[in-house]
């Protein structure tokens, strides 16, 4: 193993350790919140989280054996069931991120009917047909025998037949343009929505808070440059964040699907460093869901913080009770 197999390894390993950890502790965290679970955002993300995790345990470990071993993990019959899970999972992954941001458009653009217009009944009609989308591609990779080792990308995953390299292409930007394309157009216009009118009320309240400073004449200048960088962040915080939905997608997801799509042209030469790498960095999504979408929103870090105090108060009484039980065990403690 070389210094950039080494390379890649490591990150993978990376990503497997932190996307179990972060992923699973979502799932803890919608399992313990009721808030949590009777909102559609809160079903959409389970279900995010969820093909994250399956993804984490059922291929990156293959990945990981194929790069250390630099051979097929496992048979052939293995992998092709974990290539049919990684284009299942992935492809509603996908799906999952578009759903949310729609979700999110519906939320910051219908305020008042947002309830009405995104019920949990409606969030499992989107689920149900992430999964009918995903279940299509796969089967139909699987059905065309399409599903294997590849080593370009030390994975089990879809591959080109050594013949009918036409259908598998036509397949593959079908694929790519119905599950990465398409997920990334909904982000970017319901997000670019969204950022819109966010920056429209940032434009309100700046209205309103000059106004005030004019009319405050005694307000110490310390406290009007308080308010001023206020409003700064507050203007930067939403772009902020609506940059981190989209780099994150673009950043993890289009260098693997440009590198396929380069991969239909036989002429084109692919280093496998540069297929490894680009496997890892789709792996990589699966470790920054959790905080993109979930863990660092105030609802998610105050049910971790009630877990963590809860954990602790029974620590903390099982600590106490221990001795007193343990004496009265003892013949004469009294």
């Amino acid at each position: 193993m070389d210094g950039a197999e080494a390379l890649v390894f490591g990150s993978v390993l990376a990503v497997i350790v932190v996307s179990l950890l972060s992923n699973a502790l979502v799932l803890i965290c919608f399992a313990y919140s009721p808030e949590i679970r009777k909102q559609a955002a809160g079903l959409l993300n389970a279900n995010l989280t969820l093909c994250n995790l399956l993804l984490t345990v059922a291929n990156m470990p293959l990945t990981l054996g194929a790069l250390a071993s630099r051979a097929q993990p496992g048979g052939d019959d293995l992998c092709r069931a974990a290539g049919f899970l990684e284009t299942l999972l992935s492809t509603n992954a996908m799906l999952s991120m578009a759903a949310l941001s729609a979700d999110r458009w519906l939320a910051v653009v219908f305020p008042l009917r947002y309830h009405s217009k995104m019920r949990r009944r409606d969030a499992a009609l989107v689920l149900g047909y992430t999964w009918a989308h995903s279940l299509g591609f796969s089967a139909a990779a699987a059905g065309l025998s399409w599903l294997g080792y590849h080593r370009l990308y030390a994975a089990c995953t879809l591959g080109a037949p050594p013949r009918g390299r036409a259908q598998f292409a036509v397949f593959s930007v079908l694929f790519h343009s119905f599950t990465f394309l398409l997920s990334l157009v909904v982000l970017c216009v319901a997000y670019l929505k969204v950022l819109k009118v966010a920056r429209f009320h940032c434009r309100r309240i700046d209205v309103i808070t000059m106004q005030t400073l004019v009319l405050l004449v005694d307000i110490h200048p310390s406290v009007r440059q308080r308010c001023l960088e206020e409003q700064r962040r507050r203007r930067q915080r939403a772009t902020r964040k609506i940059s981190t939905f989209i780099g994150t997608f673009m950043l993890c997801f289009a260098p693997y699907v440009i590198t396929r799509i380069v991969e239909l042209f036989p002429s084109v030469p692919i280093s496998p460093h540069w297929g490894a790498l680009s496997k890892c960095l789709a792996y990589s999504k699966a470790a920054c869901d959790p905080f993109v979408y979930s863990l660092l929103r105030h609802q998610y870090r105050k049910t971790c913080g009630d877990i963590a105090d809860r954990l602790l108060k029974r620590c903390r009484s099982s600590d106490e009770s221990g001795p007193e039980g343990r004496g009265a065990a003892l013949p004469g403690a009294r």
